[in-house]
């Protein structure tokens, strides 16, 4: 296969079983016509003319689509071909490529197959897709496109293209680490401690008093509340079935995530597109000690997990863990060392009470950090050379205090860092520093891939190792150094070897 994927000319199918495979994606439609025809039948089976006609429809559709759909790796472009009345022909650069995405629905997991979906750089959703391709054809063509080699230079927004690894057939994979991986209980946890849960367990208790107390009542409050508890019960059951058996690993393209209950999931996210990161303390989990990471990329689609549209996507890089688990993850993306954090003055209280505790914000030569919120606490990463704009806002309450807030804004309407209520004379200093601090940023060359994946093929990658000193369960070891980062019971500190 390796030799298929290097030869020029050589066009190829897409698997043999991919029209019965299609048929799952009408699964839901095919259950609901059988119900239908259950129901119109009074109770008695019906004819069948329904979920059989659809059925057969989208196994002849599949066939068709098979049949005129046609791809290949053409130096250094990947060309799919596709069309019966209408012909489209798709020629994606192997250089604008950001992220292959495989994706294994249900019954394809049952068939053996697979559907790779292609994402190029500041283009939304999908931008090419092989629905369906062998497991093992689509883990190769997936390493084939993401490690081609590609000469750097100007991408979306200003950055610097970097350079990928060298390409799959250039040698020997390079082997992948695990960063983080979510235990089910630790998952069913997280969302049995989630606002939503609490929420559902609050409309079942009134719901039960009611039936007791006054039962006409009960009936008509749970027709009324029926659409939303079941919109409630959906996204629980949506969060369980996309994070089941979540877990990260390091490899040279990025950090490549793995997720899914029925349909299994692995994208990947690169280094290069990151605007921001997210840590997210809810008020339920810190006894616990658990936290969310959640990522902002660019070239994404809409704020969902699904990423369609365009603009930028949040995906959840941590669904739930530790604060040692998250800190690797950040030291690994963006670079862990938290800088000096500063609160507002005391005057913010009065504008700000139920959210002074929380909020703090810092930056470095490379990025800046806030910390936000009243009873769930957010802390933002935003690299420096990123931002889009700098500004300062002072609203009507602000100016009678003598405060404003500097934003520094990413790509995205709402990824952002912010060092709220300030004195006027620190947010203008903010302002010049920051501006000044970004144009240095952009101006470095982007760190590329080899460089920052480096760490990927050595002997010991980075990670959370025994204390050598002993006064610790475990110490931060990056890039061939122990650092000051400690970890005891999951919570982290610092402490100078």
């Amino acid at each position: 296969m390796r030799q298929g994927l290097d030869r020029e000319g050589g066009w190829q199918r897409l698997h043999p079983l991919s029209p019965l495979t299609r048929i799952g994606r009408l699964a839901p439609v095919i259950v609901l016509s059988f119900l239908l025809t259950f129901v119109h039948s009074n109770g008695q089976q019906g004819p069948l003319y329904y979920p059989v006609g659809i059925t057969a429809a989208s196994v002849v559709f599949g066939f068709v689509h098979w049949l005129v759909t046609r791809w290949k790796i053409e130096g250094d472009t990947l060309r799919i071909e596709t069309g019966l009345i209408r012909h489209d022909s798709k020629r994606l650069p192997l250089a604008r490529i950001q992220a292959v995405d495989l994706v294994r629905p249900l019954l394809a997991r049952l068939l053996g197959v697979s559907e790779l979906r292609i994402r190029l750089a500041g283009s939304g959703a999908s931008d090419g897709r092989l629905a369906y391709l062998s497991e093992s054809t689509a883990l190769e063509v997936r390493e084939r496109l993401l490690r081609a080699p590609v000469a750097p230079g100007p991408v979306a927004g200003g950055q610097v293209a970097a350079e990928p690894a060298p390409s799959l057939s250039s040698g020997a994979p390079v082997p992948e680490h695990l960063m983080a991986l979510v235990p089910s209980g630790r998952l069913i946890g997280s969302i049995a401690f989630s606002g939503l849960t609490l929420l559902l367990l609050a409309i079942a208790v009134a719901l039960l008093v009611l039936a007791v107390t006054a039962p006409k009542t009960a009936a008509a409050v749970v027709g009324f509340l029926a659409v939303y508890i079941f919109s409630f019960a959906g996204g629980l059951w949506r969060r369980l079935a996309n994070e089941f058996h979540f877990e990260a690993v390091e490899s040279p393209e990025g950090v490549r995530v793995r997720r899914g209950l029925l349909q299994t999931v692995s994208e990947t996210i690169p280094y290069g597109r990151i605007q921001a990161v997210r840590k997210i303390e809810p008020l339920l989990w810190r006894p616990m000690g658990w936290c969310r990471l959640e990522v902002d990329i660019a070239g994404g689609g809409r704020t969902t997990q699904r990423g369609e549209g365009s603009g930028v996507v949040r995906k959840a890089l941590l669904p739930v863990g530790s604060a040692r688990d998250a800190w690797h993850l950040i030291d690994r993306l963006i670079g862990g060392t938290l800088p000096v954090m500063t609160p507002p003055p005391a005057q913010a209280r009065k504008k700000a009470p139920l959210s002074y505790h929380f909020l703090s914000a810092g930056y470095d030569k490379d990025r800046a950090v806030c910390v936000t919120g009243r009873m769930r606490k957010v802390t933002t990463w935003v690299p420096l050379e990123k931002s889009q704009s700098i500004r300062r806002v002072q609203g009507p309450v602000q100016r009678r205090l003598g405060l404003a807030t500097v934003h520094i804004d990413a790509a995205g309407k709402a990824t952002r860092a912010e060092f709220r209520d300030r004195t006027v004379a620190e947010a203008d200093d903010l302002v010049e520093e920051l501006s000044d601090l970004s144009r240095a940023a952009r101006q470095h060359r982007a760190m590329s891939l080899a460089e920052r994946s480096s760490d990927v093929g050595a002997p010991i990658p980075s990670g959370w190792y025994p204390d050598p000193s002993g006064r610790h369960q475990q110490r931060y070891w990056r890039e061939g150094v122990w650092t000051e980062h400690v970890s005891d019971r999951g919570a982290t500190a610092l402490d100078v070897l």
